[in-house]
C-alpha cells in the first residue's frame, strides 16, 4: 500500500477538518489533528498559497517545512474573497466536524462564513478562530505574530543573561505552543458535543495566553509580592545546581535538580557531600541562593571529563543530566530511535525523509503519518467533484481564478 492510500487509524478519524488558518498555529492545530486520524482539508488561495510554503529551507526548489505541518492533509485552491468561493466554502463547512481560521476578527464575517451562518446549516460545527490577542478587546484587530506575544508575554524579558537585553527564540514557539492548545481546545469541544447532544461551538483562541501560562507564575508574582522575575541566564531561582556545564571535549550538558533527592545525589557524585547538610541546602529555592558555589563544585568536576564519562557517571548515579544535542544528533540518539520519536516517511516529490512522529503514543487507537504535505491544490478536482460540482464547472471555477 502507498502512503497516499493508508486509512486513518487514530481516535479522530471519521472527524472532519476545513484548515483555512495561515502560518504556523493554525496549521500544526490541523496537523496534529490530522496525525490522529482526522480528515484535514487544507485552504490556500490559488494564486498566495499559505506562507508557510515560503519558510524555513528548501530542496531542490521544495520547502521541507512544509512537508511536516501539512502532512496527512488535502490541498485545495479556494480563493475566499469571492462569491463561488465562499459557497464552496460553506458547503465544505456543511459537511465538517471542525473549521480552523486565523484571519482578522470580522473577516469571515464579512465573507458571509461567521460561526452563526455556518452553524445554522451545520449545528454540530466547532470552529476555531485564531489570532494574536483575540476575537474582542482593544487589540483584536492588530495584526500579531508569534514575536510579538513572546515579548509581550514575559519570555523575552525572562531569557538571556542577566547583564544581556531579553532574549526571543530562534524558532515559533508562541505559535507552536498556541498549536498544541488548539488541538486539545477542538478534542474538549468534541468531547463536550457527544456530551450535549451534539451541538458544537466557537472557541477563541489567541497566541499570548498559552505562552504566558507556559511562563509560568510570573503574574501572580507580581499581583501578590508585588515583583517581576528578572533574567538568570540559564540559572533558576528554583533550584540549583542548575545550568550548562562544558565537558572536557568541549561538549555542553545539561543538569536540573528540581528534586531534593537528586540535588543530594549530584553532590555526592562530584565529591562535595559536605554541603548536604548545610540548613540552605533543604529546598530548591535556598540552594539558588548559592548557585556560585554549587555551579563551581559541579562545573569543575564535569571540566575534567568527557561527555560520555559525564553521561555515564550520572545515570549510574540515578542524577539527571542531558546533552546538548544540535538537531542532527537526535538523529542517532537511541532513545529516539528506540521509539521512534523521528521516523521515516515516504514523500513523492523527495523521497524517504526523516521528521518528528506524532507527538504521543496511545496503545489502543494511535496516530500514524499517512503522507507528507503536498502541492498546493492537488486534490482540489476531488474535493470539488464529492461536492457534486461538474468537471465543466471544475474548469470554469478555475478559468476564473476561484480554484
Amino acid at each position: 500500500m502507498s502512503n497516499d492510500e493508508k486509512q486513518p487509524t487514530g481516535p479522530l478519524r471519521g472527524i472532519k477538518v476545513l484548515d483555512a488558518s495561515t502560518i504556523l498555529a493554525g496549521p500544526l492545530t490541523a496537523q496534529i489533528l490530522g496525525d490522529f486520524g482526522a480528515e484535514v482539508i487544507k485552504i490556500e488561495h490559488p494564486q498566495k498559497p499559505d506562507g508557510m510554503r515560503g519558510h524555513g529551507l528548501d530542496k531542490d526548489g521544495i520547502p521541507l517545512w512544509w512537508k511536516m505541518v501539512a502532512r496527512n492533509k488535502q490541498t485545495v485552491t479556494l480563493n475566499l474573497s469571492t462569491a463561488d468561493g465562499q459557497q464552496i466554502f460553506r458547503d465544505l463547512a456543511a459537511e465538517a466536524d471542525v473549521v480552523i481560521e486565523n484571519f482578522r476578527p470580522g473577516t469571515f464575517e464579512r465573507w458571509g462564513m461567521s460561526y452563526a451562518e455556518l452553524s445554522d446549516r451545520n449545528p454540530g460545527l466547532i470552529m476555531l478562530r485564531v489570532t494574536g490577542f483575540g476575537q474582542h478587546g482593544p487589540y483584536a484587530k492588530r495584526p500579531a505574530f508569534g514575536t510579538l506575544v513572546e515579548s509581550m508575554s514575559g519570555f523575552a524579558y525572562l531569557t538571556g543573561q542577566p547583564d544581556g537585553p531579553p532574549t526571543l527564540p530562534a524558532f515559533g514557539l508562541a505559535d507552536s505552543i498556541a498549536g498544541v492548545a488548539g488541538s486539545s481546545a477542538i478534542s474538549m469541544a468534541l468531547f463536550e458535543r457527544e456530551r450535549n447532544g451534539g451541538t458544537g461551538q466557537e472557541v477563541d483562541l489567541d497566541l499570548l495566553t498559552p505562552i504566558m501560562t507556559a511562563v509560568g507564575p510570573g503574574v501572580i508574582y507580581a499581583d501578590q509580592l508585588g515583583i517581576d522575575q528578572e533574567r538568570t541566564g540559564n540559572r533558576s531561582q528554583n533550584n540549583a545546581p542548575r545550568n550548562l556545564y562544558r565537558t572536557k571535549d568541549d561538549h555542553w550538558v545539561a543538569i536540573s535538580t528540581s528534586a531534593q533527592a537528586i540535588a543530594e545525589r549530584v553532590m555526592q557524585l562530584v565529591g562535595h557531600p559536605e554541603v548536604i547538610d548545610e540548613p540552605w541546602f533543604a529546598t530548591g529555592r535556598t540552594r539558588a541562593q548559592h548557585a556560585d558555589l554549587l555551579d563551581t563544585y559541579v562545573g569543575d568536576w564535569i571540566a575534567e571529563r568527557t561527555r560520555d564519562e559525564v553521561t555515564s557517571a550520572f545515570e549510574e548515579a540515578g542524577a539527571a543530566v542531558a546533552p546538548v544535542y544540535r538537531p542532527s544528533d537526535l538523529l542517532t540518539d537511541p532513545q529516539v530511535v528506540a521509539t521512534d520519536m523521528v521516523t521515516t516517511v515516504e514523500d513523492s516529490e523527495l523521497g524517504p525523509m526523516r521528521m518528528q512522529n506524532v507527538m504521543w503514543r496511545m496503545t489502543r487507537s494511535p496516530g500514524a503519518i499517512r503522507h507528507t504535505g503536498r502541492p498546493a491544490g492537488a486534490d482540489t478536482d476531488k474535493v470539488l467533484t464529492h461536492l457534486g460540482r461538474s468537471p465543466e464547472a471544475i474548469d470554469d471555477l478555475r478559468a476564473r481564478g476561484v480554484i
